[in-house]
């Protein structure tokens, strides 16, 4: 039945969450008890040694359910489980793990206004946490799920709410030609660290939201995450008809109206969930304009408590921060009167709002009855602070945003910005952590966002770098062999082809990596510019390099589609077959893969089109060197020692543009890199590359971690000390 908690009560789901994992346990041999509570929180994919555990158990159900420990301790047979069961040391490293999350769950919170029944509230369309659970699409989705993290082990009372997508994102499958083609996977959520919150009589806790003239009743699914609770609403009830349900299907639905309402389920079905379950936000932070309705229901709350609707809306904004993410017009989408009239129904009418008033609140120009309806602008108008997530993209955010304003100058826009960092217990990969709790001293990973922490980088040996830095290659070309060679053969490549890969990849070959979401302004194309220029860096035996590519391409954007295709097209030729490979079906873990093994890491967006970018953050906590455009947070993060920075000159010629680009590119990686990675001393070290490694290293490890991040949000946006 629906609920409404009394405020002194929490039905928040911690309850749900331990009954799951006291059925999991009874499932399993009792000596594996640990393991199941272990499974139910997701600290383990920051806990090496946790998710060791679960793979130790059944090494190949890990691979299979790409790490969900839930399934594995279901699905692994019973053989394994009582050979798991008779591992003294694997029962005492599960017994030191439980220990661990249990001391990280008992920590006082962070001193401030936030609390468990008054926490932050993050807000999100998406949510990278792991790959088993494909809530996410790419950056916005991971950045997300470092928060979390981050809030998690700054003990900041945090919680964030975002939609279960039924069959999650989509599985890539690029063809022979390089086209991109799509399928879908149910998600169980019974088959994840998840649990359906029950209210006070046993039942699913709902809330009803009004959606295209219907009441559509959602139900709430928590994963833990460290400390904090990740809140997935759920339109897949019986009381809702099909197309109701088909709401919480795909994350960004193609059907325009589907996805409108997908995004008024998140920003009005978020606030009524937390108030069932008897939590009142302090602060609700909307990552992009997707659940910018949530400072709305805020108001409609108010306004139901008494208030009158210009206090009511004044409360709202001071409890609301919003962060926009996109710099490109395309990805602020706009809806006609009639598909908002059709979704919202009588929503602007519950918050005091005329017809008109409330298209308002959605567009740049409100003398234009003709412009669509918006949710940034209405994210910030209905905010207190907004920003954008890197320097460069604050100001092209003012400029893009000035008619909101228009008494004000651009500069003087009240959009600021913070710029993205990355959870560095979640991207370091275990060779290179263990080599910095050597030599960083103990506690480091707490102090990541401090400047001093970072300085003991200079005094590593440059053997032992180099020694962590060949090590984590040589596991990339590995597995990206492996995979390379079965993405050939279901593509049914010739034969020479799929041998190109198998004989092919080197252990000390540069190793570049270009791995994001694929769209047009993100330029894949500029390496295949000069085709011969790329043979020729690619075929060279005494200068060994090879490439490695992936990333995904929005399933109704058929030009980026499509944009393998002029890679692709190199492939017949041996040489590069076994030196360049696209890695099909990008996700989490491939990403992890990457960034830890490559050693070079390029960006080439058309600037000033890259909001931020943390790709390039992830590979230089792991000791690669960036060459990219200075764009997004790599033109405040290049100091001219730390890697190489590429022209970020807006050119109104856009084919100069991409000439001159794709030119200067390969000047500095023939003239610059290559020179630099392969000058070796008698031993093979590289020092002159490994000082650049090390500069990069203390710059980027403390201004780009989301400590530092987390940090200048609650101080800045949640103003909570």
């Amino acid at each position: 039945m629906d609920q409404v908690a009394p405020r002194t009560r929490l039905l928040d789901g911690a309850a749900d969450i331990e009954a799951a994992a006291i059925a999991l346990a009874a499932r399993v041999p009792a000596e594996l008890a640990p393991l199941a509570s272990l499974a139910y929180n997701f600290r383990f994919s920051w806990d090496p040694d946790a998710a060791d555990l679960f793979q130790l158990v059944d090494p190949g159900r890990w691979e299979h359910t790409n790490g969900n420990p839930v399934r594995v301790l279901t699905e692994a047979s019973s053989a394994a489980l009582e050979r798991a069961a008779r591992d003294a040391h694997l029962l005492r490293r599960a017994g030191a793990a439980l220990d661990r999350l249990r001391a990280d769950l008992a920590l006082p919170g962070l001193p401030g206004r936030a609390t468990p029944q008054h926490p932050v509230t993050f807000l999100c369309a998406e949510f990278g946490i792991h790959p088993s659970l494909p809530i996410y699409a790419g950056g916005l989705g991971v950045l997300a799920g470092d928060i979390l993290k981050q809030a998690s082990d700054m003990a900041l009372p945090m919680v964030g709410v975002g939609l279960l997508y039924r069959e999650g994102y989509f599985l890539q499958r690029v063809d022979g030609d390089g086209y991109q083609h799509e399928s879908w996977r149910p998600v169980d959520p019974e088959r994840h660290p998840l649990a359906l919150v029950t209210g006070g009589d046993g039942t699913p806790l709902t809330v009803r939201v009004p959606l295209r003239g219907r009441e559509v009743v959602v139900q709430v699914w928590r994963a833990d995450v460290g400390r904090c609770p990740l809140y997935l609403l759920d339109a897949e009830r019986p009381e809702n008809s099909r197309v109701d349900r088909w709401i919480t299907s795909h994350l960004y639905v193609s059907d325009r109206e589907i996805r409108l309402a997908q995004y008024a389920l998140l920003g009005i079905g978020s606030m009524r969930a937390l108030h069932a379950m008897g939590l009142d936000p302090c602060i609700i932070h909307l990552n992009e304009g997707h659940g910018a309705l949530a400072a709305l229901e805020l108001a409609r709350e108010e306004m139901e408590r008494g208030r009158d609707r210009a206090e009511a809306f004044s409360l709202a904004r001071e409890r609301t921060v919003f962060t926009t993410h996109t710099p490109v017009a395309a990805g602020n989408e706009g809806y006609a009167v009639t598909e908002v009239e059709a979704v919202l129904g009588d929503f602007p009418a519950q918050v005091g709002l005329d017809h008109d008033g409330f298209l308002h609140l959605g567009r740049t120009h409100t003398d234009n009855p003709h412009e669509p309806f918006v949710m940034t602008p209405l994210g910030i108008k209905m905010s207190r602070f907004a920003n954008g997530v890197s320097r460069r993209h604050g100001e092209v955010a003012r400029r893009m945003w000035q008619p909101l304003f228009p008494e004000r100058p651009a500069e003087t826009v009240p959009i600021g910005h913070v710029t993205n960092g990355v959870h560095v217990p979640t991207w370091m990969a275990r060779p290179m952590r263990r080599l910095l709790d050597r030599h960083l001293g103990e506690g480091w990973v707490e102090r990541t966002s401090e400047p001093s922490t970072w300085e003991a980088v200079e005094s590593i040996p440059d053997a032992e770098l180099w020694e962590v830095r060949n090590r984590l290659r040589a596991a990339l070309v590995e597995g990206a062999r492996d995979r390379t060679v079965a993405n050939r053969l279901a593509r049914s490549d010739p034969r020479s082809v799929v041998e190109a890969a198998e004989r092919g990849f080197s252990d000390t070959a540069l190793t570049i990596g270009f791995a994001r979401r694929l769209a047009s302004y993100k330029r894949l194309y500029i390496l295949t510019m000069d085709p011969q220029r790329l043979r020729s860096l690619v075929t060279d035996p005494a200068r060994p390099v090879q490439l490695f590519v992936a990333g995904k391409a929005h399933p109704n954007d058929e030009e980026s589609k499509h944009s393998p295709q002029t890679l692709f097209s190199l492939k017949r030729d041996v040489g590069v077959a076994g030196s360049v490979s696209f890695l099909d079906n990008y996700d989490l873990g491939i990403a992890a893969q990457m960034v830890a093994g490559c050693d070079l890491w390029i960006n080439l967006p058309r600037p000033p089109l890259e909001a931020s970018g943390t790709s390039g953050m992830k590979a230089a906590l792991n000791g690669a060197l960036n060459l990219s455009i200075l764009d997004g947070w790599w033109a405040e993060a290049f100091d001219g020692e730390n890697g190489w920075g590429l022209p970020g000159e807006v050119a109104f010629d856009l084919h100069v543009q991409d000439q001159r680009d794709a030119a200067v590119f390969y000047d500095v990686l023939e003239n610059e890199v290559l020179p630099l990675f392969f000058d070796r001393d008698a031993d093979g070290i590289p020092h002159r590359w490994l000082a650049r490694v090390k500069r990069s290293l203390r710059t980027v490890g403390p201004q780009f971690s989301a400590a530092r991040m987390l940090n200048d949000y609650i101080d800045e946006a949640y103003e909570l000390r």
